[in-house]
C-alpha cells in the first residue's frame, strides 16, 4: 500500500502528475486527510491508516503467481501478499475533463458495485481515490486504491473482479452520460498493452510493441495455412519461437500455444499465450479454420512434439511443405477468390455473430499475410489488418461451431505470403484490393444492421483511410507503369500491347511521380 500511494502522490513517470489530491474514499480516511494537495509523508500516512486492519488482525491475504527459476529451471508457482486492490479510471481524452465531484460520486458507485462497501452487507474495506491529472496522452482519470482486509479483519473477495470491473464500468458509462464503450457492450474489444511492453518497445525503438508483431503474424500464418502442421511449418520459416502447452498428463494432446520473438543475446525470451494476443487465436479459434482428419492430427502432433523438445532450434520435419504452390496459381485469380467470400457474406443473417467473426478473421488474415511480407514496418495493410481483426474477437461464451463453412481464403494468404516484396502485379493488386474492401464493406454493413456504430464507423474509417487510400497508390502504379511501358514502345517505333503494363518496384521514383500527376486521390462513399 505504502509504494502504491507514493508513486499516486508523486511526479510520475513523465513528470505528468499535477495537483495529486483525494477526491473521495471511505468516510474516516477522507475526513481525517481531507482534499488537499498531497506529499510523500501524507501519502505514507493514508497507506498507514488504509493497511491498519490487516495490521491488528494479522490477516494474511496471498495469491498464487509464476515465478521463473533464476537458475532457468521450470517456472514454479509462489505465493505472493497480494492485500492491495488497485484500479484506475479513465476517459477518453476527447471526453475532456470531470469535476471532482462527479470523479467522487463515480468512484462511490463503483466501489459499492465492487463490493468493498458496506452496501454489500459485509464490514466496509478502507479505500481512497486520488486524482493526478491528465495522463501523458491526454486522459482524465482516477486511482482507486483498495486494503483488501475489513474493518472486522475479514477478506474481501475479488473473484470475477475483471467482470464485475468492465460491468460496472458500462452501467457508470450510461448512468453518467459517458462515452459507451462498444467492445465493452458487444465483446469486440482487443487486448490491451501492457505498460511493459511499451517501455520494452522504446527502449529497443521499435515501432510495435511485441505483442502487435505477433499477432500480425501469427494472424497472417495461420490465414495461409490449411493444417495446424502447415501453421507451425510457417512460424518457424518466420523466425518466431513456438511451443505447445499439452494436456494435464498427456505429451500428444494440444491444448494451447505460446509464441516469442527471438530475443537479443543474452535477453530472455518474452511468451505470449494465443489467447492473449487475440481472442480469436487461440488454439480451439484456429482450429475451426484448419483441415481437421486423423492424418492431419498426427503430423499435427508430431510438429509440436519436435517444438517442445527445443523451440530455440525447432524446425519444420516436413521439407518445405508450406512453399507448396497454393491453389490460386495466378496473382489475378486472387480476386476471383475474394469475390466468392463476398458473395457468400450476402447469405449471413446479420444475427449469426460466429459466421460474422469468422468472415473478419478470414479478410484480416489475407491482410496481415500480404502486410507480412510487403511491409517491413506496419503500414496500411497492417492497420486494416489490426482494425478488422477487432470484428473476430467474440466472448468465450459466444464461441461455437459455425452454422456454415465459409469460402477459404488460405490459398489467397498464402500467394500473398510468397510473393515478391519488391515486385508488383499492379492490375492483379488493384483487383484484389478492390473486391477485399467490398467484403470490408459486407461487414461494416453487418455491424451497422445489428446496432453496432461504433464498431461500423472504426470501418468506414479504415475503409477511407487504408483501404481506399491502397487502392488509389496500386491504380497509381498501374496508370505510371502503363504511361512508361507506352513511352518506351513509342521510342522504338513499336506497336504498344494493351493489358501488359511493365511490372515496376513500387518505390520508383518515376511511378511516384507520375502518380502525383495522374491520380485522383477524390472518392465517394466508401471510394469502392
Amino acid at each position: 500500500m505504502a509504494g502504491l500511494l507514493v508513486y499516486l502522490a508523486g511526479d510520475g513517470r513523465k513528470d505528468e502528475h499535477e495537483e495529486q489530491h483525494l477526491v473521495t474514499g471511505d468516510e474516516a480516511t477522507v475526513t481525517y486527510f481531507g482534499h488537499g494537495v498531497l506529499d510523500r509523508s501524507t501519502a505514507l500516512a493514508i497507506a498507514e491508516e488504509l493497511d491498519q486492519p490487516r495490521k491488528a488482525f494479522g490477516t494474511e491475504v496471498t495469491r498464487l503467481v509464476t515465478v521463473q527459476d533464476p537458475d532457468g529451471g521450470e517456472p514454479i508457482r509462489a505465493r505472493v501478499p497480494a492485500s492491495v486492490w488497485h484500479a484506475s479510471l479513465s476517459l477518453r481524452a476527447e471526453e475532456g475533463q470531470l469535476s471532482d465531484e462527479k470523479w467522487a460520486a463515480i468512484a462511490d458507485d463503483f466501489v459499492d458495485a465492487m463490493g468493498f462497501s458496506e452496501t454489500s452487507g459485509e464490514a466496509p474495506c478502507r479505500w481512497v481515490a486520488i486524482r493526478h491529472g491528465v495522463s501523458s496522452n491526454g486522459n482524465d482519470h482516477i486511482h482507486i486504491a483498495v486494503s483488501l482486509v475489513r474493518e472486522d479483519g475479514t477478506k474481501a473477495s475479488t473473484h470475477n473482479d475483471f467482470r464485475k470491473a468492465k460491468n460496472a464500468a458500462r452501467d457508470l458509462e450510461t448512468r453518467y452520460g459517458l462515452q459507451v464503450l462498444e467492445s465493452r457492450e458487444n465483446g469486440l474489444g482487443e487486448r490491451g498493452v501492457k505498460p511493459g511492453e511499451r517501455a520494452r518497445a522504446e527502449r529497443s525503438g521499435a515501432v510495435e510493441v511485441d505483442s502487435h508483431r505477433l499477432e500480425r503474424l501469427v494472424r497472417g500464418a495461420a490465414a495461409a495455412s490449411t493444417t495446424e502442421a502447415d501453421f507451425l511449418q510457417r512460424m518457424s520459416g518466420q523466425g518466431v519461437l513456438i511451443r505447445p502447452r499439452f494436456a494435464a498428463g498427456r505429451d500428444d494432446v494440444v491444448a494451447g500455444y505460446s509464441v516469442a520473438l527471438r530475443p537479443a543475446k543474452g535477453d530472455r525470451p518474452v511468451w505470449y499465450g494465443g489467447g492473449r494476443l487475440a481472442r480469436d487465436l487461440t488454439l480451439p479459434r484456429l482450429r475451426d479454420g484448419w483441415t481437421d482428419s486423423l492424418e492431419a492430427a498426427a503430423a499435427a502432433v508430431e510438429e509440436w512434439q519436435s517444438a517442445f523438445r527445443n523451440p530455440w532450434r525447432y524446425g519444420s520435419s516436413q521439407s518445405g511443405q508450406q512453399s507448396k504452390r497454393p491453389f490460386a496459381t495466378d496473382r489475378r485469380e486472387l480476386a476471383t477468390e475474394v469475390a466468392k467470400l463476398a458473395q457468400q457474406l450476402k447469405a449471413i443473417p446479420v444475427d449469426d455473430r460466429v459466421a460474422w467473426s469468422l468472415a473478419a478473421r478470414e479478410i484480416a488474415g489475407v491482410f496481415a499475410a500480404w502486410s507480412t511480407k510487403l511491409e517491413p514496418t506496419p503500414g496500411k495493410l497492417a492497420a486494416t489488418a489490426r482494425s478488422l481483426a477487432k470484428s473476430a474477437h467474440l466472448p468465450a461464451h459466444e464461441v461455437k461451431s459455425p452454422s456454415f463453412k465459409l469460402h477459404s481464403l488460405s490459398s489467397v494468404a498464402s500467394l500473398l505470403a510468397l510473393a515478391d516484396p519488391k515486385m508488383s502485379q499492379a492490375a492483379a493488386d488493384a483487383a484484389l484490393i478492390q473486391q477485399m474492401g467490398r467484403a470490408v464493406v459486407a461487414i461494416l454493413e453487418a455491424h451497422r444492421a445489428a446496432g453496432e456504430a461504433q464498431r461500423a464507423k472504426q470501418l468506414a474509417d479504415t475503409m477511407r483511410t487504408h483501404v481506399v487510400a491502397l487502392r488509389d497508390e496500386i491504380r497509381a502504379i498501374q496508370v505510371a507503369a502503363s504511361d512508361f511501358h507506352e513511352a518506351v514502345a513509342e521510342s522504338l517505333n513499336r506497336p504498344v500491347r494493351s493489358g501488359n503494363p511493365i511490372r515496376r518496384s513500387w518505390s520508383d521514383d518515376e511511378v511516384a511521380r507520375r502518380a502525383r500527376d495522374r491520380v485522383d486521390k477524390s472518392t465517394r462513399g466508401y471510394g469502392l
